[in-house]
Parts: C-alpha cells; sequence; structure tokens
C-alpha cells in the first residue's frame, strides 16, 4: 500500500499528507516504547503509521537514522527541562543545580525507552553528528551552571570535572531508579531526596 491508497480493512492509518516523516519517527517512538530498540523493524514502523516500506527512504537512509532524530530529540527535550528548571530555582544557584540534576530523573522516568536509547550501547547511534552535538550541548549547560555556582560561591576546583562527578551520580541514580534496583535494597526511596543532600557535597568536594 502506498501512502495515498486507502488502507485495507483493519488497517489503522496515521498518515496525513505532508507528516510522513514525522508520522514515521512517531511510530518508531511507540515501537520504541512498546519493544525496546532491538526488537522491531523499519518495516514494523510502516505498518504501523500505515504507509508502503519504501516510504522511509523518501527521508532516512535507514531505521538508524529514525532512532537518531529520536536520541537527537531526547537530549533536546532533557535541555529544555534543565533549563526550565534551572530558570524557576536560579541560575549558578544550589538550588538551581539541584533542580537541574532532579530533572534528569523526572525525564529517565517518564521516557525510559528515549533515555535508554539516548545512553545505550550502540557506537554507531553515538556517534551520529546531531545526536553527539546535542549531547554534547546538553553536557555543556550542566558545566555552565557549575561554573557559575564555583564563581558565585568561590569554590575553587575544575568545573567541568566537578560536573561530571555531579552528572556520574545523578545519571547512577536515574538508571537505577527505572530499572527498579533500589526498589530491591531501598523501597520507597526519595530519590529528589537523595540529590538534594548528595549534590552540595559533590558541588564542594
Amino acid at each position: 500500500m502506498t501512502a495515498n491508497e486507502t488502507p485495507k480493512s483493519g488497517t489503522k492509518t496515521r498518515y496525513h499528507h505532508g507528516d510522513l516523516r514525522q508520522a514515521l519517527i512517531a511510530a518508531t517512538r511507540e515501537l520504541l516504547v512498546e519493544r525496546g530498540a532491538a526488537n522491531f523493524t523499519l518495516a514494523d514502523a510502516c505498518r504501523l503509521a500505515g504507509v508502503s516500506t519504501a516510504a522511509p527512504y523518501k527521508h532516512f537512509r535507514d531505521r538508524l537514522e529514525v532512532l537518531e532524530e529520536i536520541a537527537e530529540q531526547g537530549f533536546n527535550d532533557l535541555r529544555e527541562r534543565s533549563g526550565a528548571a534551572i530558570a524557576t530555582s536560579g541560575p549558578g544557584t544550589l538550588e538551581g543545580i539541584i533542580a537541574m540534576g532532579q530533572a534528569y530523573v523526572a525525564f529517565a522516568v517518564a521516557e525510559p525507552a528515549v533515555f535508554r536509547l539516548m545512553f545505550g550501547q550502540n557506537p554507531a547511534l553515538k556517534k551520529a553528528k546531531d545526536v553527539s552535538d546535542s549531547g554534547h550541548a546538553c553536557f555543556a549547560g550542566v558545566i555552565d551552571q557549575v561554573a557559575l555556582f564555583c564563581s558565585q560561591n568561590a569554590v575553587q576546583g575544575d568545573a567541568k570535572a566537578i560536573a561530571l562527578t555531579l552528572w556520574t551520580f545523578v545519571h547512577g541514580a536515574a538508571c537505577l531508579l527505572i530499572d527498579d534496583d533500589y526498589q530491591q535494597v531501598a523501597p520507597g526511596l526519595d530519590v529528589e531526596a537523595l540529590i538534594r543532600t548528595a549534590a552540595p557535597k559533590l558541588l564542594v568536594g
């Protein structure tokens, strides 16, 4: 079936003229959530979107490029959430950095499949320029906030090294939370409170 043909009975059509690219991204994202990145094909996404299996190649070279789009958008969304948290709590402040860490974990909880894709073990995905650039831009925002905090509070130390320590802690907490590992050893753990307690120590440690 082509994009302009009437679907067979029982086929759910999602594609509308001019929306092919976004329809394929949305369908791929839905399959990512339902099955995980390794458990579906581009043809599956086509069927879900209600388009022919030839349709994606008008916009994407292959399945990996669709996943690259989703990962890139994930980093952009994460950066926006972090920026909003900082704007509310104060740039370069302890509260702002805590809020940024909490926003990171909240994103992982809200979008676990996308989060796993962004940081998964797919070298080709990680090396894609747009994904790499958006990921680096996301981390650069953390470094900037730490540098501002250090400047405003006379904290000595390398801002990038401190930011790496903070990210390592918050990323680990996010992974442990979405994989239910905390549930095994500390049921009901308040991860937001954990970040609030740890951040001041990591910033000046």
